[in-house]
């Protein structure tokens, strides 16, 4: 039971450090929607969806009102569409009609996001998985609520080269389709390695086989309440340092857990996992670079970064696993440039690379999410800077993800526009040493020496 210092407590962390509940996040199964005709296919999704979540958004209301707990999205997950659409499309437009069902839907039951129009390629390609990655340009820009995402490499399998020259060339053409809104398209998509089934933050949510016909996922984050916390504590040794972020941790899964039981019992659906992750906005003092700040670094990217970095996640992780015996998804903490305010600062005055992000994601929850690129970096570039980040993710045996924005017709200093979570993104240097005879080599990275464990 939570007590009544703990509410207190709580109340306090939400009317002034930021404290939210990110995203309850539905996941669905669609496996029992498949079918070999395109039309009932569509009909099927649909009707699985409006049925399943058509309470999600009102049941999300009333957790709010009861508690006073902010909920800021609302979201649906579901199974890898390549996985459900192989029968029915014969072309990268049929997949396109899959999205704009899922979009459709989203709509339709209010929800902020819907995730899975996904592929799982990190050996091989299916002919449908092909498909399907060649389709997100025209899904992504005839859309307004779907997310992608593609998982290229793992621990155990390696990594799809094939899959990830591919992917570059789907970065450019969706910026280039969505030029209209600052190359938006890809700020809804997401390339991963090791991708966990049960992630509820957006763009990377699918609902992975493995899961059980519906589940409730919570996404919960706070960087406004360590960042509170920590300023007690200024000057103080490591071990206390550690000690606060883990309690402050503790404190904010709990809010999780309750958020994601109740809504598990109003809505008829399992509870799955509550996902700690320390996940900034734009908003003003909700920010994980203020928090390295309060550590001791004068901006994110200055040395010690990646330590201070590897502190923070860690400790982030163990007081969440003190609070429930359920914790999944990414937890940790995020290092996105285009929604947190004080990394776009750090980005804007030099202190923030490319090259000093890709080593910070080493020790964070997820990867390069997002960054804006010039809009004339060329494909193999992107395909280069994914199979790094690939590589740090089947080497440490992690999850790592990368959301770059080749923004259409933008240079360096320049700044994309989103709006909302998505916030805004200064556009970044890029190395312009080639990568293109590596990128254009056919096959896989084979997988590491550690991924034999048997």
């Amino acid at each position: 039971m939570i007590s009544k210092y703990e509410i207190l407590e709580t109340n306090n962390m939400i009317a002034h450090e930021n404290l939210d509940v990110r995203t309850i996040t539905l996941g669905i199964s669609l496996l029992d929607c498949i079918s070999g005709d395109l039309e009932e296919l569509k009909a099927n999704i649909e009707r699985k969806i409006l049925h399943t979540a058509e309470n999600l958004v009102a049941v999300g209301r009333e957790i709010e009102l009861n508690y006073g707990i902010p909920i800021v999205n609302k979201r649906i997950s579901v199974t890898p569409i390549a996985l459900v659409g192989g029968a029915a499309c014969k072309k990268p437009e049929d997949f396109a009609e899959i999205a704009r069902t899922l979009d459709k839907c989203a709509k339709a039951v209010g929800v902020n996001f819907i995730g899975g129009y996904s592929a799982l390629v990190s050996k091989h390609m299916t002919r449908a998985d092909e498909l399907l990655i060649r389709s997100i340009p025209e899904a992504l820009s005839t859309t307004d609520m779907v997310c992608s995402s593609v998982n290229l490499g793992s621990t155990r399998t390696g990594i799809n080269m094939d899959a990830v020259r591919l992917m570059g060339e789907i970065m450019r053409e969706t910026a280039y389709l969505t030029r209209y809104a600052d190359s938006l398209g890809c700020a809804k998509l997401v390339v991963f390695c090791n991708a966990p089934d049960d992630n509820p933050f957006m763009a990377g949510a699918f609902h992975g086989v493995t899961e059980g016909d519906a589940v409730i996922n919570v996404g919960v984050s706070g960087p406004g309440v360590v960042k509170h916390a920590l300023e007690s504590c200024r000057g103080s040794n490591f071990e206390i340092l550690c000690e606060t972020i883990k309690r402050t941790a503790f404190k904010i899964t709990r809010v999780g857990q309750l958020v994601a039981r109740e809504a598990s019992e109003k809505l008829g659906v399992p509870f799955g996992i509550v996902d700690l992750s320390l996940a900034p906005t734009p908003a003003v003092g909700d920010s994980v670079a203020d928090i390295l700040k309060e550590i001791g670094l004068d901006q994110p990217g200055a040395p010690g970064t990646t330590a201070a970095l590897a502190l923070l996640n860690d400790q982030v992780k163990k007081g969440g696993v003190m609070a429930s015996s359920y914790v999944g998804g990414l937890s940790g903490a995020f290092i996105p440039v285009s929604e947190d305010q004080g990394m776009i600062e750090a980005a804007s005055l030099g202190a923030l690379t490319i090259e000093k992000l890709e080593a910070m994601t080493c020790v964070c929850s997820v990867g390069l999410d997002p960054i804006a690129v010039p809009g004339d970096t060329s494909a193999s570039t992107l395909s280069g800077i994914i199979a790094d980040e690939m590589a740090l993710g089947m080497i440490n045996q992690k999850t790592t993800a990368v959301r770059l924005i080749p923004a259409y017709g933008k240079s360096v200093g320049d700044t994309v526009e989103f709006g909302g979570l998505l916030g805004r993104a200064p556009v970044m240097a890029v190395n312009t040493f080639g990568c293109e005879r590596f990128i254009r080599r056919p096959g896989r990275i084979p997988a590491p020496i550690h991924s034999f464990k048997n």
